[in-house]
């Protein structure tokens, strides 16, 4: 009998420290502040080339992004000073240097104004949402102006 309760005390404790484990790691994922876009320093460019009027001929249309998407080297720089302004000091590889409104839904490429760094997993989250945002303007479900600012009104509350 003392060989059965030790092992079901055994399975007990095992499960306990799995049940800790779990919770701690969860408790540490929420708890990790997120890197959210400073509307003083990132308040969102809009790009002038594009507008309600032209959506068929720029975001709506496929590859057009990668047409006016700044190059590496730019960014790169620009995530290096910016990080710092925002007091980030981990590995540049764990941070996208994204476009508060994304260039799917009109952001100025290169302006400064309109790029934060922010941190993965959470860039790659953002970059889902803004693909759904441009479905939804070249679909007609909503107007151009109004998911720049579902966009702005995320990054600037949420990260």
């Amino acid at each position: 009998m003392n060989r059965r309760a030790t092992a079901a005390d055994l399975l007990l404790a095992i499960a306990l420290v799995a049940a800790v484990v779990i919770g701690v790691t969860a408790l540490h994922r929420s708890s990790t502040p997120a890197v959210v876009a400073d509307p003083a320093r990132t308040p969102g460019v809009l790009n002038p080339d594009v507008t309600q009027a032209d959506i068929g001929r720029t975001i709506c249309r496929r590859g057009w992004t990668a047409t006016i998407r700044p190059p590496a080297s730019y960014t790169d720089d620009l995530k290096r000073r910016q990080m710092a302004e925002y007091g980030e000091t981990g590995p540049l590889s764990a941070y996208q240097e994204d476009h508060l409104i994304s260039l799917e839904l009109g952001g100025d490429p290169t302006d400064p104004r309109n790029l934060w760094p922010e941190p993965y997993p959470r860039a790659s989250d953002m970059d889902r949402i803004e693909n759904d945002l441009n479905a939804q303007v070249c679909s007609g479900r909503l107007t151009l102006a109004q998911a720049q600012q579902r966009e702005a009104d995320i990054k600037h509350s949420q990260g």
